[in-house]
């Protein structure tokens, strides 16, 4: 891959990772719960889950979708409920003061949600399939091109919300999200909700 090329797929990696959603949402809320390792736990797990749709991509095995509509359809469904399981866990967190919770269980749960939220929105694999598309076509992949493809996309997304995780749980940043840790758990409930929502509402209108 060319450098010019491999940098234009950085650009659009890059705006896809800072793009808001229910990924930024997650990252935030086990900084909140747990802390900066849990919000960093969090963020390479999220990486990880990005990586194996990339590499679902790379491989072909995307156009597998396509062949079996109700499994995206599962998939699909199986992310919206998981994010009304956020939104319920989010909303009843918010009933206490901040604590943080520095339990190995707490750091297994960052990393389960993490990679869950990414690896339940099945439209990373077609959004891949789309994006490598446009640089080199599936039959000229090579092995050293397809794990470029395939690790830029994964580091890109794991590097942008570590940050996210620094920034939140920084010192200067820490004490405001402590004082509004219950409006910033409501919020974050009603954006799950509100999320789902919409990824059942695009699946009927």
């Amino acid at each position: 891959m060319e450098l010019s090329m491999w940098l234009a797929l950085v650009g659009i990696c890059l705006m896809g990772a800072m793009s808001p959603g229910p990924s930024l949402a997650v990252v935030l809320k086990h900084c909140l719960a747990s802390g900066r390792t849990a919000g960093i736990i969090t963020a390479l797990s999220h990486g990880f889950g990005v990586g194996v749709y990339a590499l679902i991509a790379v491989l072909g095995l995307g156009a597998l979708i396509h062949q079996w509509p109700m499994l995206y359809t599962a998939l699909i469904y199986g992310g919206a409920a998981y994010l009304v399981y956020l939104a319920i866990n989010s909303w009843r967190s918010s009933a206490g003061k901040l604590t943080i919770e520095t339990t190995r269980g707490s750091y297994k749960k960052a990393a389960t949600d993490g990679f869950a939220i990414a690896f339940l929105n099945p439209k990373l694999a077609i959004f891949f399939i789309a994006l490598f598309s446009q640089f080199i076509p599936a039959e000229q992949v090579s092995t050293v091109q397809g794990a470029v493809m395939v690790a830029t996309p994964t580091v890109i997304d794991a590097s942008w919300y570590v940050i996210v995780a620094l920034l939140c749980s920084h010192g200067r940043f820490l004490p405001v999200l402590e004082r509004n840790q219950v409006l910033i758990n409501r919020l974050l409930s009603v954006a799950f909700m509100g999320l789902a929502l919409m990824v059942v509402a695009r699946q009927w209108l």
